[in-house]
């Protein structure tokens, strides 16, 4: 099992030192951003399509630090009705499987999108519960009409270029449980679309991230080491569905996700938060149970650290994920 971090929460450092961070965490893997909600601060990927030279020199950076480039990250929306999104982050999903291929990395985590309500929307549309067959509408339109369609031609793609892309079940997408995943595989034919398993959206649905892995098996093909604390006190007043957000002040800097949008900021008392490996849920009673799982499907897997915990710093945010991660990955058994 590879053991490393997602580099986007050192966006502001050089490579070089982001990938001396990690191997000096004892991390030997990295995921690097490609596109979509975030730039490409540590991916040339002009120079990497253009150039085989460039591509050798850009993975002997990471040899010299004894980390391994696991895999591409370009979650974003390209399934968003905005002209000034969607387009654009399915440009990057396409050319990140095209760089993928090229540097002989395997692996590409995205997400699976999330459509308007109808043909001529111009915003996207989650519907989180289709009691009304209204919604049943919107999801038939977003599923036939928009989503199929485009992860079909994903799948040619990725199976021509022969890199998995790996989808992060997350809430706002089409995909967010793994029954939605096993319906976007299954309504693609697809054999190089899978999940990337990342626990913490998992965790503030209700749904046991370790049962998800055993019960996906072989659709998992990738992992995010990433925790999630549920504030029970605020759950027993707002539920999980807590819309509480605030947007971002424009003189406060607002992160941009693409387009005219906008990051909001948390509810100061959320339901639940992001907090680092080891702080939301035990070493014991569940990383080693999650790390196991993955890796009876897997040996090999790559399993990357997605630091978001607010209340800690970049470092020590990593710090402290790492020395729960591997500490986890000492407990389990391998054949």
């Amino acid at each position: 099992m590879k053991l490393g971090a997602y580099t986007a929460c050192l966006h502001d450092r050089p490579l070089d030192e982001a990938l001396s961070t990690l191997a000096g965490l004892g991390l030997t893997s990295a995921e690097i951003n490609s596109g979509g909600f975030i730039g490409t601060p540590h991916l040339p990927v002009g120079d990497l399509l253009a150039s085989a030279g460039a591509r050798e020199d850009y993975l002997g950076r990471f040899d010299r630090h004894g980390i391994t480039l696991t895999g591409l990250n370009c979650n974003g929306n390209p399934l968003n009705p905005d002209p000034l999104v969607g387009p654009q982050h399915t440009e990057d999903l396409h050319r990140s499987i095209e760089l993928a291929a090229l540097l002989g990395v395997r692996r590409v985590v995205t997400m699976s999108g999330l459509p308007g309500g109808h043909p001529g929307a111009k915003t996207a549309n989650w519907v989180v519960n289709p009691w009304d067959s209204q919604f049943t509408d919107i999801l038939d339109h977003q599923w036939d009409e928009v989503a199929v369609p485009f992860w079909k031609d994903i799948q040619a793609r990725a199976a021509a270029a022969d890199v998995k892309v790996c989808v992060e079940m997350h809430p706002h997408n089409i995909v967010f449980n793994p029954a939605t995943l096993e319906r976007l595989v299954e309504r693609t034919n697809a054999t190089h679309i899978g999940a990337e398993m990342d626990p913490s959206h998992l965790f503030w649905q209700g749904i046991d991230p370790v049962a998800a892995v055993r019960h996906l098996g072989d659709l998992v093909f990738h992992a995010a080491a990433k925790d999630t604390r549920i504030n029970a006190g605020n759950v027993r007043l707002y539920g999980v569905l807590d819309d509480r957000f605030t947007r971002t002040p424009a003189g406060a800097d607002p992160l941009s996700i693409g387009g005219d949008n906008t990051l909001n900021v948390w509810p100061s008392s959320p339901s639940w938060q992001f907090v680092a490996v080891g702080r939301g849920y035990g070493v014991d009673d569940f990383w080693t149970p999650f790390l196991q799982a993955l890796a009876d499907v897997d040996p090999g897997m790559a399993v990357n650290i997605e630091h978001e915990d607010a209340e800690l710093d970049q470092f020590e945010g990593l710090r402290q994920a790492a020395e729960n991660l591997i500490a986890a990955s000492h407990k389990i058994k391998t054949v």
